[in-house]
């Protein structure tokens, strides 16, 4: 067994906390990876506030970054390799298959439910069995026990503090305007909610050389981050949806092309759908309201397509890569989007993610 510090949510309702716990050794194509940066995301948080008893303890992280310290045999990957974890799929199923690992059939258990936490887990607490494997990782910790599907190589030069939100967030952001979208030069997108996923959006729609680029938020100082990352114009939702209506479809020149919406609250979206222009599509990243209202005749009438997107749609293997090379080419300022922590500071960096504080915050581990 190998021992490591995890963040260990120990009691339903509670915040997780730091422990010792031992983490047995690879098998088969899994790899042990220390973990050097690890963000904190708004679905580690959600999840864990809805976390029940029964499946307690637990090691919740998704967004981890760090280097490959032993294989199990039948892995191709090597130690000392850097990667960067990302979600996990089967690599079976048709949707992996057809290189849309996102909605593999398996991806509710594989990502949101883990492990399960009995005898076959493969973390200890004291010698009780604590559950991982929550997106194929558990990255809340100093090493974490993944398949080689979860992990993709970036090479040795990038800064894992800005690496490990590239297996989330900004896959999420980035990969939905240049993969769902398929956004192009002449066209505009606004995007609701400028969070990590939504600067993210932004980003990637300057990378797609989009004309114009808008993001809504109440936060001054997220309007402020979105114009340097790249937007045209921002727009505070505090005034009336009219006015903010009116605002957008000026500012779209008719109505926008796309829409992102980050925050699934129905009366953002009902102005998402309103501003776009015939033919546009929503793309909806959120999941605040389980239920929202749809204006049948709006979407119909103006042959609008809505469709959710999860983690970009992206193949991963595929798509970090470029978002690495764009990091490093400084495309992707992602130092101005996160926030570090040092590891033992975890309590710290929950609370700044919880209260949206920060908006990405990241633990870099003592190595």
């Amino acid at each position: 067994m190998i021992d490591a510090r995890a963040a260990v949510l120990l009691e339903a309702g509670a915040h997780p906390v730091l422990s010792d716990v031992a983490i047995r050794p690879p098998v088969a194509d899994e790899l042990l990876v220390r973990i050097d940066a690890v963000g904190i995301c708004h679905t580690d948080v959600s999840v864990a506030a809805r976390w029940p008893q029964r499946r307690t303890p637990m090691v919740f992280g998704h967004e981890g970054a760090g280097t490959v310290t032993a294989t199990g045999p039948d892995a191709t990957l090597s130690a000392g390799q850097r990667v960067v974890l990302t979600f996990a799929s089967c690599g079976h199923c048709p949707y992996c298959a057809a290189h849309q690992p996102a909605y593999c059939v398996h991806s509710t258990d594989l990502n949101m439910r883990g492990d399960g936490g009995g005898e076959t887990s493969a973390l200890r607490l004291d010698g009780r069995p604590v559950a991982g494997g929550f997106f194929g990782q558990s990255s809340h910790a100093t090493y974490a026990l993944t398949r080689q599907r979860n992990a993709v190589p970036i090479g040795d030069d990038l800064d894992p503090a800005l690496a490990a939100p590239l297996g989330c967030s900004v896959q999420t952001g980035v990969g939905t305007v240049l993969n769902a979208l398929a956004a192009r030069p002449e066209q505009s997108v606004v995007v609701f909610g400028a969070g990590a996923v939504g600067l993210s959006a932004v980003m990637g729609a300057r990378v797609a050389g989009c004309r114009t680029i808008v993001a809504v938020d109440p936060v001054a100082s997220r309007r402020d981050l979105a114009a340097e990352f790249g937007a045209t114009a921002t727009v505070d939702p505090a005034d009336s949806a009219a006015d903010v209506t009116a605002a957008l479809t000026e500012l779209t020149g008719g109505g926008a092309h796309a829409a992102v919406d980050t925050t699934a609250v129905p009366d953002v979206l009902m102005t998402a759908l309103t501003v776009l222009r015939p033919r546009g599509t929503l793309a909806l990243l959120g999941l605040g309201a389980p239920v929202a209202p749809l204006p049948v005749g709006l979407i119909m009438g103006k042959g609008l397509t809505v469709r959710g997107v999860v983690e970009g749609d992206s193949e991963p293997h595929t798509l970090i890569p470029h978002l690495a090379a764009l990091t490093r080419s400084g495309e992707l300022p992602l130092h101005r989007l996160v926030t570090t922590y040092a590891f033992e500071d975890f309590g710290a960096a929950w609370s700044a993610a919880t209260t949206g504080a920060v908006i990405k915050p990241v633990l870099v581990t003592a190595s």
